[in-house]
């Protein structure tokens, strides 16, 4: 009987295994087929409205690509062949259209260093080049970020070590534009041409400030004690709105964030006399929006002003008029707004939302004096970073789908004739018929509070699986129901439906204090530093899993990066009875070492007890689960510290740990190597201790 039952349950095991080899090749696909599709960024249009231009990281290799009327085709205008880790961004057309400029690198750490992954010797830095559409030959212009053209279209300025800098479009010695206390930002051209108006940031003050090209001076408008910041012309040149931040008290406790209470200002360009035409009031809901506030913040038509504001605890658009009085609330809804267009007249905004679908994103438009908003694109995709070209009668934008990554699109206002721009980029054995559509699911942690999810069950499977909680980082970002618009979280999806393929049931939780859910769930109580409270959104998410039938309740892991680093530390330090394993990228380990955004511990010791209570430091005596800990050492997000305050702790319990350090990499890994190295390093670690 015995030996009858051990060949029985040998025959079982051999079946199974059989099965899961059979579900695994039916299924397969490489990590670097599902990381290969380009990612696309910086969409921009020409003022003419006859060129579509936007970046494409394709593996590593970051290139300018264009699509002009009326055909369309689209084409490569830079050649960059190597995966250099040099990022490409701050896109933007000559008033002609016949010119790009753009910027190649990052910036500076705070010790001066540029990031250099690929350790060349050279080294490298951040400069800005223009490209010439015509004949695609390339100018460097120096060293700096934020680059823009003058009105006429033949000298570039640009912003280095806090000064603007500038050289003409055909190449030549660059100078400094002028000498000036303080750093520059936020440059904003008039009309003619003639005047640079911007922000003069002076440590706890800021300043609206006029450079007049002609007469070679500077000047401020209605300087005071308070942040003035983000400058806008009006369509004439003669006055300009900005937008003014109180310095008040500082009233942050471990509850609440600080109360910014703003204003809306117009001045007289050429005085500098201003009034205050708005201010917001002295509730939370009234602080200034600041995540992508200013993108938001526009003169546009019939003398109206378009801002951003949370006041009714959502992230919505509001106009006014520029004499003042009552404000029109144009997308009122228990939804958010988060990046708009708007057409050359400036008539009416195109803006990306989750309304009546919160766990994607599509396109609507909204009149900027008000009206009902109208949908331009739905269905089981996603739509965001709209640019309105051909005088408001098409738009473009990024679109994605559960299995289709985000490409350039091009439709009319309405949403009719939709077409991509580039569909020729996609690699060929990209593996989209093989990936599956994440499910929908909603849990509640145990405070009660609703919590959204994404679940990626592999297709045909049976029996128990391992699963996996994944947390996003930020922690302000949503995770959706397809393809990511976020180059981070766009490698992650990929990720998670690469663990999905090899088997491993996967939720995506979106946490308090991240976005998509209203101001209260993103500015959520007690959360992070004040107390950890999204942890127990996690805890639930694990909770969820444990409750399904297809889910081995002992082989729970849990991953993420930067924030959700943390919260993969802080699950594996707390609760290692349910989480198995996990690997934690470069994620916060103890709070009390620096403290965002609170003073200093030895000036408030209170707020250093609770911020080291609601680390995983403060929990390691209980952590017993092995651990893949990956960082690169120049994270400026991050401290590298962090990880190896981290191993040190874990050494001295013998917590098995693995580690994958990166030299010179930073947060946001530039090399495309590093991130298929990084997740093929975390699958073989999951493989080994939950397989």
């Amino acid at each position: 009987m015995k030996l009858g039952r051990r060949l029985i349950l040998c025959a079982l095991s051999i079946a199974l295994l059989l099965s899961v080899v059979c579900f695994v090749k039916a299924q397969s696909f490489t990590l670097e087929q599902v990381t290969s599709s380009p990612f696309p960024s910086e969409l921009t249009v020409a003022k003419r409205g006859d060129k579509v231009a936007w970046a494409f990281d394709a593996e590593g290799k970051r290139n300018v690509w264009i699509a002009e009327g009326p055909s369309w085709a689209s084409r490569q205008l830079t050649h960059y062949d190597s995966d250099d880790g040099q990022e490409l961004s701050d896109m933007v057309f000559s008033p002609s259209g016949n010119a790009i400029a753009y910027v190649r690198g990052q910036g500076k750490n705070p010790a001066g260093e540029y990031p250099n992954p690929t350790t060349d010797p050279a080294g490298t830095k951040q400069e800005v080049w223009i490209i010439d559409v015509r004949t695609g030959r390339t100018t460097k212009m120096g060293e700096g970020n934020g680059p823009g053209f003058n009105s006429v279209g033949d000298q570039v300025v640009w912003i280095r070590e806090g000064h603007f800098w500038t050289a003409p479009v055909i190449g030549g010695k660059e100078r400094k534009l002028f000498e000036m206390r303080g750093n520059v930002g936020g440059p904003q051209w008039s009309p003619d041409g003639s005047q640079l108006a911007f922000t003069s940031t002076r440590g706890d003050h800021s300043f609206i400030s006029i450079f007049d090209t002609r007469a070679n001076r500077l000047r401020f408008l209605s300087p005071s004690v308070d942040r003035d910041v983000a400058p806008r012309w009006s369509p004439d040149g003669k006055r300009i709105a900005f937008i003014r931040l109180f310095n008040i008290t500082d009233t942050f406790s471990n509850d609440r964030d600080r109360l910014q209470p703003w204003a809306i200002w117009i001045a007289d360009a050429q005085s500098g006399e201003a009034k205050q035409i708005w201010r917001s009031g002295d509730q939370d809901n009234d602080s200034y929006p600041g995540q992508g506030g200013s993108d938001f913040w526009q003169w546009v038509a019939g003398n109206r002003l378009l801002f951003p504001s949370e006041k009714d605890g959502w992230m919505h658009l509001y106009s006014i008029s520029v004499d003042g009085g009552a404000l029109t609330a144009l997308t009122p809804g228990e939804f958010e707004v988060e990046n708009v267009a708007l057409p050359p007249d400036k008539s009416f905004v195109v803006f990306s939302t989750n309304k009546n679908d919160v766990d994607r994103r599509h396109l609507w438009r909204v009149s900027v004096d008000g009206g009902a908003p109208q949908q331009i694109t739905s269905g089981e995709s996603i739509e965001m970073y709209p640019a309105v070209f051909d005088n408001g009668r098409q738009i473009a934008f990024f679109h994605s789908t559960a299995r289709d990554p985000f490409l350039p699109f091009t439709a009319s206002i309405g949403g009719s004739n939709m077409k991509p721009l580039a569909p020729q980029a996609l690699p060929r054995d990209f593996p989209s018929a093989k990936l599956i559509v994440p499910e929908q699911v909603i849990f509640k942690a145990a405070d009660g509070l609703e919590i959204h999810g994404q679940l990626f069950r592999p297709a045909n499977a049976s029996g128990k699986l391992p699963a996996l909680v994944f947390m996003h980082g930020g922690p302000p970002r949503q995770m959706l129901l397809g393809w990511h618009y976020l180059y981070y979280y766009h490698n992650s999806y990929a990720m998670n439906q690469y663990l999905a393929s090899r088997g491993y049931t996967v939720l995506s939780v979106n946490y308090r204090s991240g976005i998509g859910y209203g101001r209260a769930f993103r500015l959520a109580q007690h959360r992070g530093a004040r107390g950890a409270s999204e942890y127990q959104d996690v805890v639930a998410g694990a909770k969820y899993l444990r409750s399904r039938d297809d889910v081995d309740q002992k082989r729970i892991g849990l991953w993420g990066g930067s924030y959700g680093g943390y919260l993969t530390a802080l699950g594996l330090a707390r609760n290692s009875d349910i989480f198995a394993a996990g690997v934690d990228f470069h994620g916060v380990h103890d709070w009390s070492l620096r403290v965002a955004g609170l003073p200093l511990p030895i000036e408030a010791p209170e707020r250093a007890r609770l911020a080291r209570e609601s680390s995983p430091i403060s929990s390691v005596d209980k952590w017993k689960s092995p651990v893949l800990l990956i960082h690169g050492d120049d994270d400026r997000n991050v401290e590298f510290a962090q990880t190896v305050n981290l191993v040190r702790r874990l050494r001295a319990n013998g917590v098995y740990f693995e580690e994958l350090i990166f030299p010179d990499e930073i947060h946001d890994l530039l090399l495309h190597k590093d991130w298929v190295r990084a997740y093929h390093a975390s699958v073989e670690f999951f493989d080994k201790h939950l397989k």
